[in-house]
C-alpha cells in the first residue's frame, strides 16, 4: 500500500506525542522500582537493564521510514504504544490495512 502524504504527514506530528505519552508510562513504572523494598544497589541494576532494554523499544526510538509506517504503526499497537483508536484521525485505506496485518 501507497502511504498518501496526508496519512505520512499526521504520523511524523502524532509519533512524537505517542512516544511521550508511552515514556511518561515508563517513568512511572521505573519510580515503582526505586520505591521498592530492595536494596539500592539491586533497583540500581534492575533499572539499568530495564532501560538499556526499554530504550530499543517502538515507543521510545523508532527510524522514521514512510515505506515502514504502516509496519511501525503496527508494532506500536502490538506493543501497547498506542490503540486503533489513536488512528482515528488517519485514511480508511490506512486503518483497513493496519487491522489486516493485526489479523493475519
Amino acid at each position: 500500500m501507497e502511504v498518501s502524504k496526508s496519512d505520512w504527514k499526521l504520523f511524523r506530528t502524532s509519533i512524537g506525542d505517542w512516544q511521550e505519552a508511552y515514556m511518561e508510562r515508563l517513568v512511572k513504572e521505573y519510580m515503582d522500582l526505586l520505591e521498592g523494598e530492595e536494596n539500592a544497589s539491586d533497583k540500581f541494576w534492575k533499572l539499568e537493564e530495564r532501560i538499556k532494554k526499554d530504550k530499543k523499544h517502538p515507543g521510545v526510538m523508532l527510524e522514521l521510514s514512510k515505506g515502514n509506517m504502516i509496519f511501525d504503526i503496527v508494532a506500536l499497537i502490538n506493543s501497547g504504544v498506542i490503540t486503533t483508536a489513536d488512528l482515528a484521525d488517519f485514511s480508511d485505506e490506512l486503518k483497513e490495512s493496519v487491522d489486516f496485518l493485526l489479523h493475519r
